[in-house]
């Protein structure tokens, strides 16, 4: 009976990558070891997987992350996506794989240069973020064919695409429990536009709690606007002059709410004192702010290692004996208790 790659491994006792790597002729392998690869392929009577060699023929050995910077001043170093990017990429190079960022114009939306992507063939497989309720992209690939997973949930497709998303539905549900618990009533949300599906999670979560407690839902207290800086500084007056202003705010975004809170400051409303603030998600911007932000922490690393398994999982060359697999997962968010709320 033939054997698999991951026979290989593990008779060798070492990486499914670096047997990968070795039956490919990849210079970072070592002349000794790649004897030994193929000394054992010989003797296992070791027989490639037929739709993985299909996946490699051309292969790039690579897999494309789609980035799309947000648009403003938050330009150094997106404290969200690098601790998954390092997780995507450890996970990813244990297989032989590389990791290439696409960075798109920030602000843009990302279909010309993703289209570039698979009709040149610059990557294996395609991981999209900042998914949007209603998504092209994911249209696209899913007719191309093309493998791809994604960071976030979305209206597009189907459930053929594996896809890893955090639990923005119950972080609004809870970040509204707590504020209640606090005695506040008047609790508002500012979410990010750009029809980003997580901030539809978000507010759904926010309004099934706010109902749960008896507080009708005032839309004066809901505002939209860019995710940065800019975007929380314009948009949070808004909801501060409403007739009833609100005694709590729920960011769904960091850099919204640095702004927000500095708006608050301007109109000589202390955050932590005078209003309640709740961010989702927690980055370091949240801990360094004064007062520090109350958040809400997803385990960025750890998922972005998850995505990775998800991914390799989906395609024919990684998927192992079993075959290939549609894995979709919602993570919950750890909420970081500080001095904003």
């Amino acid at each position: 009976m033939a054997s698999s790659i991951h026979d290989l491994a593990r008779h060798l006792n070492i990486s499914i990558g670096t047997v990968s790597r070795a039956l490919n002729g990849r210079a970072d392998v070592n002349a000794d070891t790649r004897q030994r690869v193929l000394a054992a392929a010989k003797q296992l009577n070791y027989s490639p997987n037929q739709s993985g060699r299909s996946l490699r023929q051309g292969t790039t050995h690579s897999i494309a992350f789609m980035l799309q910077p947000h648009p403003g001043d938050q330009q150094y170093g997106e404290p969200f996506f690098i601790p998954f990017l390092i997780g995507l990429q450890g996970r990813l190079a244990e297989y032989g794989l590389d990791l290439m960022v696409v960075m798109g114009e920030p602000g843009q939306y990302q279909q010309d240069r993703l289209r570039r992507v698979v009709e040149t063939r610059r990557a294996d497989a395609v991981v999209l973020a900042n998914t949007r309720r209603e998504d092209d992209r994911i249209n696209y690939l899913s007719k191309a064919g093309f493998p791809f997973a994604t960071l976030g949930r979305s209206q597009s497709g189907d459930d053929t695409y594996p896809s890893l998303d955090i639990d923005f539905e119950r972080a609004g549900d809870e970040a509204v429990d707590r504020l209640v618990a606090r005695g506040h009533r008047r609790i508002a949300a500012i979410r990010p536009s750009l029809d980003l599906n997580f901030g539809y999670l978000f507010l759904d979560g926010y309004r099934k709690a706010l109902k749960r407690h008896g507080i009708e839902v005032d839309p004066g207290l809901i505002a939209d606007g860019f995710i940065n800086e800019a975007g929380g500084y314009q948009v949070t007056p808004r909801v501060m002059l409403s007739k009833d202003r609100p005694t709590a705010i729920i960011f769904n975004n960091d850099a919204m709410a640095l702004g927000g809170c500095k708006a608050l400051a301007e109109m000589g409303i202390r955050p932590g004192h005078d209003i309640a603030v709740i961010v989702i998600v927690d980055t370091p911007l949240c801990r360094y702010f004064s007062p520090a932000l109350t958040a809400f922490r997803p385990s960025l690393e750890p998922m972005g290692r998850r995505l990775a398994e998800m991914l390799l999982a989906s395609l024919p060359a990684f998927a192992g004996p079993e075959g290939p697999r549609i894995i979709r997962e919602v993570w919950p968010l750890e909420l970081i208790a500080r001095d904003s709320d």
